[in-house]
């Protein structure tokens, strides 16, 4: 089965009994530990008891088929259900898995864990056809699920804010579960005693190294300067910065360009189409946002966001090399807003 939606949250907290195994896959590595462990912590408390949880690979599977069914069907020697965690696959290993998911044995629950997968994986194909199996995707939080996210972690400390301070960090998050947590961790602590987070709070915590860069390739980028963004590109990815995280801001930084250069079609200023941004543009960017939207056309930014929105998908593909799909479509947005230029 593929779980989805609301199924999520109930299948987490008590997982449906018929379900033997339970594939979490996805690029969001941190929503992915987050939600094995939730998993796991239904069947045990301790993580690291030798007796009742043992880990194996995909590369373990390999070697040795029948690690699996012989875990999955033995006993513990304290008492209490067993959990096996499977780490490491692709759709390499379905036909290693394929027996075991359709004949289960044994009575433990196995947790497999996968990156990205795409919607024809075999793999995936494997776990949502079965009835004692399921598969559950992670994607990065966006919208109103990383909003959610965010809202409760201000929520359980008691911290209120303002909706545009909840813009401004969803613009800034969201790529790995984890690193947003530890974000707002990190904005918390920086608060203290503070019972309201502002957004001259949210500016000087969240992110500030690596969206600062981030902002710079966005902007040099849209503004046709291709040299400047291949260079602040790979000095992000050599930092470590996930390559679907400059899609996304790239995407951000495209549509927010398209909104203003609506609105300015409309009959507004740049200025007035710049100040229903939210969050805003900063002050030190506002010269070059407002050229950037002189330079595109309304059809340009169409098939710029198209192009960004194939990458992101190609980026998400297991085993792809991030910095050529990136190079490539930086170059192709860069030279697309500099022959604009020279063309106007």
């Amino acid at each position: 089965m593929e779980l989805k939606g609301a199924a999520v949250a109930s299948f987490l907290k008590r997982p449906d009994p018929a379900v033997r195994a339970v594939l979490v896959y996805g690029a969001d590595v941190g929503l992915v530990r987050e939600r094995i462990e939730a998993l796991a912590h239904t069947v045990v408390d301790d993580l690291s008891d030798p007796f009742r949880v043992t880990t194996l690979t995909g590369p373990d599977l390999v070697k040795e088929p029948s690690l699996l069914p012989d875990e999955a069907s033995a006993l513990s020697m304290m008492g209490g259900r067993r959990l096996v965690l499977v780490r490491d696959l692709s759709d390499q290993h379905t036909r290693l898995l394929k027996d075991f998911i359709e004949n289960p044995v044994g009575d433990a629950l196995v947790l497999f864990q996968a990156g990205s997968l795409l919607k024809a994986s075999s793999l995936r194909k494997l776990f949502e056809g079965s009835k004692t199996a399921a598969a559950l995707a992670c994607y990065a939080d966006e919208g109103r699920a990383l909003e959610a996210v965010i809202q409760e972690m201000f929520r359980d400390q008691g911290v209120s804010t303002e909706a545009e301070v909840l813009a401004f960090l969803c613009d800034h998050l969201g790529s790995d579960r984890a690193l947003t947590r530890s974000e707002i961790g990190k904005l918390l602590t920086y608060i203290g005693s503070a019972r309201t987070v502002t957004l001259e709070d949210a500016r000087a915590c969240v992110g500030d190294t690596a969206r600062l860069g981030l902002d710079d390739l966005c902007s040099a980028t849209a503004g046709g300067n291709p040299s400047l963004a291949i260079r602040t590109l790979l000095r992000l990815l050599g930092e470590g910065t996930a390559g679907v995280a400059v899609a996304r801001s790239l995407l951000r930084h495209f549509s927010r360009l398209q909104l203003v250069a609506g609105q300015v079609a409309e009959g507004r200023s740049p200025e007035q189409a710049m100040g229903l941004l939210r969050p805003p543009v900063f002050p030190s960017q506002g010269a070059a946002f407002r050229a950037q939207v002189k330079s595109w056309s309304a059809v340009r930014l169409m098939q710029a966001l198209d192009l960004i929105q194939e990458a992101e998908c190609e980026l998400k593909t297991t085993g792809v090399r991030e910095a050529p799909v990136l190079e490539r479509l930086v170059l192709r947005l860069a030279g697309s807003a500099s022959s604009r230029g020279r063309a106007g």
